[in-house]
């Protein structure tokens, strides 16, 4: 795990606001009806969500399919999510992303 990446999670973790040079993490609790939760932000585009009370992962597909690219792909396998290019498709959950 890249060093960048291990400061996006500390930052989730402690649920702060952090930036470093293409990543972001920007914490949303106020006002939110599904509870807080944590934006991920590669050069200024959402990739995923954390939600802190379900403690879930949402990936936002349609970055991942726009930008398929190997920092997103590892931002996203450190935030725990199942994702892989084979035969230049893109999958998550073993699901092609479109």
């Amino acid at each position: 795990m890249r060093k960048i990446e291990k400061q996006m999670l500390d930052a989730i973790k402690a649920r702060k606001d952090w930036v470093s040079k293409n990543t972001g993490v920007f914490i949303e609790d106020c006002g939110n009806p599904y509870g807080p939760r944590a934006e991920i932000y590669l050069h200024g585009n959402m990739i995923a969500a954390y939600w802190y009370d379900q403690d879930e992962l949402e990936v936002d597909t349609r970055t991942l399919a726009r930008w398929p690219s190997t920092t997103t792909k590892s931002r996203l396998r450190a935030l725990g999510a199942n994702v892989y290019t084979k035969n230049y498709v893109t999958y998550l959950d073993d699901e092609p992303v479109v």
